[in-house]
């Protein structure tokens, strides 16, 4: 099963107070975090994390290559604006892109850590999933914000990101971008 998530800044002690994260410090957010990874994906899972997995030195290289170590299944970047050449290179990874086009349980899915106005099948019932915003914009009726802001620090499926698009509004820039498409 694929499990998508996004921004948890691992180790970025400024975040807590950027997006009013509950957390009394970076190591109880780093831990909450962890362990929804941990508890959620399985040996036979992928987790797909769409950018911004930590800020922070290169002297935490080993600490961050522990924790991805410590969570199951396959892990795979798609690269985010904090994500250092580093943290790309880092061994845990299955697979690291800029911007990705999955087919998830027949479902055509693009990745990419920024949210797009459109995008690659998008005409016919393609789903763009993303973060960067963190808790700022959930998203519209096809384009899900992922991020654990807005996800109760978890990873969710694709099944979870598309009941949540269903009650989302249409982008107002959908008619421009698209014109005569439905979504």
């Amino acid at each position: 099963m694929n499990f998508y998530t996004a921004d948890p800044h691992f180790f970025h002690e400024n975040i807590l107070k950027f997006c009013n994260r509950p957390f009394q410090t970076v190591d109880e957010m780093n831990r909450k975090i962890l362990h929804n990874y941990q508890s959620t994906v399985g040996p036979g899972d992928d987790l797909w994390v769409l950018g911004d997995l930590a800020v922070c030195h290169v002297n935490m290289a080993d600490r961050l290559s522990e924790m991805l170590a410590s969570i199951p299944g396959r892990k795979h970047l798609i690269v985010g604006n904090h994500d250092k050449p580093w943290v790309r290179r880092l061994q845990d990874w299955s697979s690291v892109h800029d911007l990705l086009e999955i087919n998830d349980q027949g479902s055509r899915t693009v990745l990419c850590h920024y949210p797009m106005v459109t995008w690659p099948g998008a005409r016919h019932g393609s789903i763009q999933l993303f973060g960067h915003v963190h808790q700022n914009f959930p998203g519209t009726r096809n384009c899900v914000n992922i991020g654990v802001d807005q996800w109760d620090f978890r990873p969710v499926t694709l099944r979870e990101a598309r009941k949540r698009a269903a009650g989302l509004e249409v982008n107002p820039l959908w008619g421009q971008v698209e014109p005569g498409a439905e979504i």
